[in-house]
């Protein structure tokens, strides 16, 4: 809930893209989630199940705790989230094209999220509360790791996207 609340909402505040009404409009009867948007979702789903799963696996495999491979794979989902949230900025423009400072309330919830799951990561009532536990930098590598994946797999989609679009106006 976090997430959505934090993350999500913060896209309400984003600019409009440069250009947006120079776009022709939708077709009436197209889907509002058209077939890009759909593989997208999918394709975050499946690392996102992959990832938090795939790490609360290793982990235990490891020798971690379980509390430890429980806390990892938490953080997994929240920073995935936390880097597909720069993705959505733009349907399909490259998220390094966009400025930061555009959108001040998203940095915001990145800031109050990041601090959140410090919180819940490191502080020992939240430990006790959640059974979670303290991470090493290890954990956390594979963690923004799998984030970076995340963020690379949806921005190639969107160049996919832009080349097909380029094609299909050439023929």
């Amino acid at each position: 809930m976090t997430t959505a609340v934090l993350l999500g909402m913060m896209l309400a505040f984003e600019p409009k893209e440069p250009g947006i009404m120079n776009r022709p409009p939708r077709r009436p009867d197209a889907p509002i989630f058209g077939t890009q948007l759909l593989v997208r979702m999918l394709a975050v789903g499946l690392i996102l199940l992959a990832g938090g799963y795939g790490l609360f696996e290793l982990l235990l495999a490891q020798g971690l705790s379980e509390a430890a491979a429980r806390t990892a794979a938490v953080n997994v989902f929240v920073f995935v989230e936390l880097f597909y949230l720069f993705n959505c900025r733009s349907l399909h423009r490259p998220s390094w094209e966009q400025s930061l400072r555009s959108n001040p309330l998203m940095l915001l919830g990145v800031v109050v999220m990041v601090g959140l799951q410090m919180i819940f990561t490191y502080v020992p009532f939240m430990n006790r509360l959640f059974q979670s536990q303290a991470l090493g930098l290890r954990e956390w590598g594979l963690i923004i790791g799998m984030a970076a994946v995340t963020h690379v797999v949806v921005e190639a989609g969107k160049w996919v996207y832009r080349r097909s679009e380029v094609i299909r106006q050439r023929a």
